[in-house]
């Protein structure tokens, strides 16, 4: 009934079976993943830190993912959100703040799209685990320069290349992280975990200035890695 009513208000229809209603019907979103797993690229990047992801890129949480991220269909950062949650759990422990850094979107894409897809999910994320009562914010410890271009179509050298030295934690950012959250749990987070170019960076870029990271929590990781892993587990 629910989904009906929600039929004839906005027209809309399952993202992933194409049921009128909601975006993301009951039983869809009773499919998703529900714990999340260690999910290395392949190759990995010489010392990234431990990646989690909560399902592979394919099938209805790729759906959920473009949708929200190219279509701007804003109900599904719900379900986004929860999946990007479930890894991060994995990374952390509950009695210690957690500061979820968002991979910085290129500026030129935020404009294009009309959303920060990245920064939406992590926030989206950091509120459900303050529900569960984490003490989780999201914080945009770094910044992005120019002249980084489309990672689309880059193999993985191309897309470290393209990220090399790219990111920064300037000083102001860091000195609120310090103020607030000092002795915090930090986690880089992005939606697609793909060759790991984009979170490797973002690492090395924490570590320049101090900041250690537990690990790396996405949504979903495509299948270019060695295979799921044991949490805690080296990729080999």
């Amino acid at each position: 009934m629910l989904d009906a009513v929600v039929d004839l208000l906005t027209g809309s229809t399952c993202v992933a079976c194409g049921r009128p209603g909601r975006l993301l019907c009951v039983d869809c979103h009773a499919r998703l993943p529900t714990r999340a797993q260690a999910r290395w690229p392949s190759p990995a990047p010489p010392g990234l830190a431990l990646p989690v992801s909560a399902a592979e890129y394919d099938g209805v949480v790729r759906d959920l993912i473009v949708g929200h991220k190219e279509r701007r269909l804003f109900a599904l950062r719900r379900p986004l959100g929860e999946l990007l949650a479930s890894a991060v759990r994995e990374l952390v422990s509950p009695e210690l703040p957690v500061v979820l850094v968002p991979a910085p979107s290129r500026p030129t894409m935020v404009r294009r799209r009309g959303h920060d897809a990245t920064y939406s999910l992590v926030a989206e994320a950091a509120r459900l685990l303050r529900r569960e009562e984490y003490d989780a914010l999201p914080h945009r410890l770094l910044a992005l320069r120019g002249g980084v271009v489309d990672q689309g179509g880059l193999d993985a050298a191309g897309r470290a290349a393209n990220l090399a030295g790219s990111m920064s934690c300037p000083s102001r950012r860091l000195a609120r992280l310090a103020a607030h959250r000092p002795a915090a749990q930090v986690v880089v987070c992005d939606d697609v975990l793909t060759t790991g170019a984009t979170v490797h960076e973002a690492q090395r870029a924490l570590a320049s200035v101090g900041v250690r990271i537990v690990g790396i929590a996405s949504v979903a990781a495509t299948r270019r890695r060695l295979g799921s892993t044991a949490l805690g587990e080296s990729s080999g």
